[in-house]
């Protein structure tokens, strides 16, 4: 069974409830418990964690790489455009794959989220498709899995 870790920044434990426009009103934990019902279809096990504390994210990028995970999906909340130690944790795992993934199309909203400073180092940026880009992110895992 493929093994990935799926990563959720500050305020992605809000969902629901924050801004319901952008995000939508699915609960984390309905979005958890359905990311991880479809990704079993796929024979993936999601481990799925959230923190608010930029630390524990560099932490769990780290212990993706040590514990042998296949990929890692990262949505890093607002430390996308303002974290060099996630993008210097990702850079490092390489060539471990990272997908960023966002719910929201962060492109079309402020101009300060159209930065990411971890998009240089994953293999994609998937942007936009709410709750279903995490399931997407994770097929790109697969896919570039099945190439090596």
């Amino acid at each position: 069974m493929t093994k990935i870790m799926i990563i959720n920044g500050p305020n992605l434990n809000m969902v629901g409830i924050r801004e319901p426009g952008i995000y939508g009103t699915m609960s984390y934990t309905d979005m958890i418990a359905m990311i991880q019902q479809e990704l079993q279809k796929h024979n993936v096990e999601a481990d799925c964690r959230q923190s608010n504390h930029e630390g524990d994210l560099v932490d769990w990028i780290q212990e993706a790489y040590f514990k042998k995970y296949d990929g890692v999906v990262i949505n890093p909340g607002a430390y996308t455009h303002t974290s060099i130690a996630l993008a210097d944790a990702v850079k490092a795992i390489a060539p471990l794959p990272v997908v960023e993934v966002h719910i929201s199309d962060i492109s079309t909203r402020e101009e300060f989220r159209h930065i990411s400073y971890e998009a240089p180092y994953c293999l994609a940026q998937i942007k936009g498709e709410g709750v279903q880009g995490y399931i997407h992110a994770a097929e790109e895992i697969l896919k570039a899995r099945k190439k090596q």
